[in-house]
């Protein structure tokens, strides 16, 4: 059986009576350099996003308000995962469509990426990019 679609990270947490405090260090749950952070939020009820694959951006999500479902497709398997916490994060690679799904009214999904945005590496069309995880 082949590797899991879905690779889950545990964000660092520090706290005391005042709180927590949640950490995403290079070279702790970060894999590459950050080039670029976005938040999405404010989803209204039954929007779903997303819907595209990249050829080379790797990213961090961590939900850290609310909850969001992920599903990721690498052109033969599906995956899905609800993330739900801050203290955990999807790391999503390149080659994989990403579609996201039942946004909680205060879901906000914090993204890290490795690239500034780049709509050539923006796969946007499921058939092609099917297409393209074949080939």
């Amino acid at each position: 059986m082949s590797a899991s679609l879905i690779q889950l990270v545990d964000i660092p947490q520090r706290g005391d009576a005042r709180g927590q405090l949640s950490v995403a260090e290079l070279g702790g749950v970060l894999p590459f350099a950050v080039r670029r952070a976005y938040w999405i939020h404010g989803t209204k009820p039954g929007v779903s996003r997303g819907f595209h694959a990249h050829r080379q951006l790797r990213q961090l999500c961590v939900c850290v308000a609310g909850s969001v479902r992920i599903s990721l497709f690498d052109g033969a398997r599906e995956e899905s995962v609800m993330l739900a916490t801050a203290t955990q994060g999807l790391l999503i690679g390149p080659g994989l469509w990403r579609e996201m799904h039942d946004f909680s009214p205060d879901c906000v999904l914090m993204v890290f990426a490795d690239a500034e945005y780049a709509e050539s590496d923006y796969i946007r069309d499921r058939e092609q990019f099917i297409k393209h995880a074949q080939a």
